[in-house]
């Protein structure tokens, strides 16, 4: 499955989403003069960001899905540069051994892959000059040889039930480089260097009442909705894994991993359509649910969509909620929470919204 167009506005709210988000502040959140903002933008005018490798205290990676960038930005100063482009469609990077890795969205339900010189669902490589471009593996075809959620794939005419394969998040960790692929609804492990791909999770479809209702699923034979996993973040001996939950409500689920086998420690479960997971040294959970509070049909008039996605706490137990908007990727390092927001705001047909924002405790209630 991949992210639908579940945003897709009425043309009026999208015309007045330009005014919302021109009043935004950089700085949200402050009481009163001097205090430290709650979420402070760090910079602005990106397309489509979604995933985020922050490097240290000052420099991150972007995927701009929607212009096909990836843009280094500096925490600082907010300014950006591109590193490479020219791959529409680009969903997760990371940064290891001197060289930067990407992998593409995959082909639409229909087969028809996002236009680019690399193939669809590739894991690609290139330096910091954005020059020796290559692919690393092909997800697709591992997908199509391997089918690791054992889904039926074709219908009788040879036309695919729903999106093949679909990477959306790329992690770099001490096992290799681990890719969520909501198309193919696996997490695969890839060996940067040699290519190799082996299947690392395969997380069990979501049987929520509304996953178990008629429609909810497309591949004949499969129970459940798809669980789409869409995050992944490490800490310690442990990885940390989000789902889509094929955007149903409640029905997406963070799974704590064994790094190296696995295997299931844990999960949390109730959340709607999850893009991103953190962790902190001490264990908190950061993850973002990019959907929540967007209307099912059209919105009403005046709806403003700059209230649509939120960051969600685990802390202890409780749970806590931080008003950013659309957001996808998000990473917890250096004693600071870091997420891009209006991730999606080109569904919306508004360009270049997309944000990268830090986001304090205080912001969250």
């Amino acid at each position: 499955m991949r992210i639908t167009n579940a945003l897709k506005m009425a043309a009026a709210a999208g015309a007045g989403a330009l005014t919302v988000i021109a009043s935004v502040p950089a700085y949200a959140g402050a009481s009163q003069a001097g205090d430290k903002p709650a979420i402070r933008t760090i910079t602005t005018k990106l397309d489509g960001p979604f995933g985020l490798d922050v490097l240290s205290s000052h420099a991150a990676l972007v995927a701009e899905s929607g212009s096909g960038k990836v843009t280094a930005v500096n925490l600082r100063s907010g300014a950006k540069t591109t590193v490479f482009s020219g791959i529409p469609g680009v969903a997760g990077v990371a940064a290891v051994g001197g060289k930067i890795f990407a992998v593409l969205g995959g082909p639409n339900e229909e087969g028809t892959p996002p236009p680019s010189k690399f193939p669809p669902s590739a894991l690609i490589m290139f330096d910091w000059k954005g020059k020796n471009a290559r692919v690393v593996a092909d997800l697709l075809k591992y997908e199509l040889k391997r089918n690791p959620d054992g889904q039926k794939q074709f219908d009788k005419a040879g036309k695919p039930y729903d999106a093949l394969s679909n990477p959306f998040s790329l992690t770099a960790t001490k096992w290799g480089l681990l890719v969520a692929d909501g198309g193919a609804n696996d997490v695969l492990r890839v060996d940067p260097w040699t290519g190799k791909v082996a299947t690392f999770f395969v997380p069990p479809n979501p049987k929520t009442p509304a996953c178990l209702a008629k429609g909810a699923q497309a591949n004949p034979g499969t129970v459940g909705c798809d669980p789409v996993p869409t995050g992944v973040a490490v800490r310690g001996p442990y990885v940390y894994v989000s789902t889509l939950g094929a955007e149903k409500p409640g029905a997406a689920t963070i799974f704590k991993l064994d790094g190296r086998s696995g295997k299931v420690l844990d999960k949390w479960t109730g959340f709607t359509s999850l893009t991103g997971v953190a962790v902190s040294p001490y264990g908190t959970i950061f993850a973002s649910e990019v959907l929540f509070g967007a209307p099912a049909g059209n919105p009403p008039p005046g709806f403003d969509p700059s209230k649509v996605g939120r960051l969600t706490r685990i802390e202890h137990g409780k749970v806590t909620h931080a008003a950013v908007t659309m957001p996808t990727g998000v990473q917890f390092t250096h004693g600071k929470l870091y997420a891009t927001s209006w991730s999606i705001a080109g569904m919306l047909g508004i360009k270049d919204a997309g944000r990268l924002v830090e986001v304090s405790p205080s912001s969250f209630t």
